[in-house]
């Protein structure tokens, strides 16, 4: 179990985002997803991470079915920010007060709640100064709409405006064993455990990569995959290596690669919460179970010692 705020939540939370946008659309299935939630918080997977742009509001409302009758056992979060111009199809920021007080109304419809527990600044929006976007969101807090605020993808300096006008509670960033930024001195990571605040690790598993089933560069037309540099032809295969790392650690603990990544992020800090995401059920069992893999500091220096990854995020 990991502490979020004041409630006890599992330590390895689950993303929903794959299930609605972003990866290998011809294995979304509506009614498989929602099985797959509900036996999420089954096996106390109480954490879980949407967004209202991740298919265009379509994951909102497949978590909110989802979590009829079980929504007070669950911490749920959902950000604010990021939209689709109409125009270009182009992912755009929109961190303007107005925006946010209609986001949250649309959010709160289609997840089917009167409070979203955990509400993102998916992104900040350089045409509009931070103070101006928080303390829209803190108003939502003061009206009872939303109960904590979190920033994703930020920097200190950002963290600590922004908590200079309203709390903190979470901050969400990209940390795996092929990015790990967010570790550096002076970084997010520690900045949160100083200020009490969650570290939530999207992608764990590297887009799927620390898992070792990615093997070649082929992806479905509109998988986000394709275009990023490191999932490139001859960029994937240098970084076999990496994964070579984590499969060595994983057989001497008889678990899988996937466990041993998402059991590296867990070491990181009793602040840290990952947020793993999957379409399948089989392997929400198996990162549920990476809580129970016990790192000795032997693997954590080998895992640490891995040479980083050829080729940029994005």
């Amino acid at each position: 179990m990991r502490m979020f705020a004041d409630r006890y939540v599992g330590a390895v939370g689950l993303g929903c985002m794959g299930m609605s946008w972003a990866y290998t659309e011809s294995e979304r299935d509506d009614r498989e997803s929602v099985a797959l939630i509900r036996e999420a918080v089954d096996l106390g997977v109480t954490f879980l991470d949407t967004s209202d742009v991740y298919g265009a509001g379509h994951n909102e409302q497949l978590v909110g079915r989802a979590l009829g009758g079980v929504r007070d056992k669950v911490v749920l979060g959902s950000k604010v920010g990021l939209v689709v111009d109409p125009a270009t199809g182009d992912m755009v920021r929109d961190g303007s007060p107005g925006h946010v007080r209609e986001a949250v109304e649309a959010s709160l419809r289609r997840l089917g709640t009167d409070v979203i527990d955990l509400y993102y600044l998916h992104r900040i929006d350089p045409e509009v100064p931070l103070v101006e976007t928080w303390g829209a969101m803190s108003e939502l807090v003061a009206e009872g709409k939303v109960g904590r605020l979190g920033l994703s993808e930020v920097t200190v300096a950002q963290a600590e405006e922004a908590h200079g006008v309203h709390p903190v509670s979470a901050i969400q960033s990209e940390l795996s064993l092929w990015t790990r930024d967010p570790l550096a001195a002076g970084g997010v990571v520690g900045w949160c455990a100083a200020s009490g605040a969650a570290f939530v690790p999207f992608s764990p598993l590297g887009r799927g990569f620390l898992t070792g089933a990615v093997t070649k560069t082929s992806f479905e037309d509109n998988d986000f995959r394709a275009g990023l540099p490191r999932f490139q032809k001859g960029v994937l295969e240098q970084n076999f290596r990496i994964v070579d790392v984590v499969r060595t650690v994983a057989d001497r603990h008889g678990a899988t690669p996937a466990q041993v990544a998402i059991a590296w992020t867990l070491a990181q800090g009793d602040h840290v919460i990952p947020i793993p995401g999957t379409k399948k059920r089989r392997y929400l069992h198996e990162n549920t179970m990476a809580a129970g893999v016990d790192l000795t500091d032997e693997d954590l220096a080998e895992l640490d010692a891995v040479p980083p990854p050829v080729g940029a995020r994005y």
